[in-house]
């Protein structure tokens, strides 16, 4: 709690710029995927606008769309909490992210990801800039986007408003990469950068087995290299 506090009193009267809601919710969202705000800890809407210096209304809005991303739980009249998670959600969504990412993973090695290539290799670039400077919060977001563009890849009309649907629990269920991952993100930049020659390659068997495996096996990943 210690570090929530910290980040509520640097951010104090909030700079303007942008809609103050945007950036409440960029900064609580932060302190949930960063591990500042723990499962389970209650979100106080007041004492979070007393320590911003700002309204509750902009912080009310900011935590309705983390309730949205399943970030947050609200029950009524018991108030906001971090959500927090069973191991068998946990593997339940990596399992049904590995069917999805199978599936679209096939379809866009058929298309040799034609038209998204280029938008591909900046993300993997992003990733890589983001490892360099040590933001875990930006990796993540930039591994998210990676995979999210292989679904609009896919050709398949459905499969981006499916992972539109899936995402917010993958990020409240955390089966993207580890925020406390210490070992070198650089391989898991490398991993991405294989899974696109696969894709280029229109190599559809071995992107569709790739895929699979890199979403059900990500924490494996992580762990094998600490």
């Amino acid at each position: 709690m210690t570090g929530l506090n910290d980040l509520l009193e640097q951010n104090r009267g909030m700079a303007s710029g942008g809609l103050l809601s945007d950036r409440v919710y960029r900064l609580l969202r932060s302190a949930i995927l960063s591990g500042e705000m723990v499962p389970d800890q209650r979100i106080v809407e007041s004492d979070i606008a007393k320590r911003l210096g700002i309204s509750q209304a902009p912080v009310r809005e900011a935590v309705k769309r983390l309730v949205h991303e399943s970030l947050v739980t609200h029950v009524p009249r018991l108030g906001s909490r971090v959500a927090r998670i069973s191991t068998e959600q946990a593997e339940q969504a990596r399992e049904l992210r590995g069917q999805l990412e199978e599936f679209a993973a096939r379809a866009a090695a058929q298309r040799r990801a034609e038209g998204y290539v280029d938008q591909l290799n900046a993300v993997i670039d992003d990733m890589r800039r983001a490892a360099r400077q040590d933001d875990p919060i930006s990796f993540r977001d930039s591994d998210m986007a990676f995979h999210r563009l292989v679904c609009q890849a896919s050709g398949n009309h459905l499969l981006p408003r499916l992972w539109e649907v899936m995402e917010p629990s993958l990020w409240a269920l955390r089966v993207v990469s580890d925020p406390f991952y210490t070992g070198s993100r650089d391989k898991l930049v490398d991993e991405h950068a294989r899974l696109l020659d696969m894709l280029v390659g229109g190599r559809e068997d071995d992107a569709a087995q790739a895929f699979r495996l890199h979403a059900i096996g990500a924490a494996q990943l992580a762990q094998r290299d600490e």
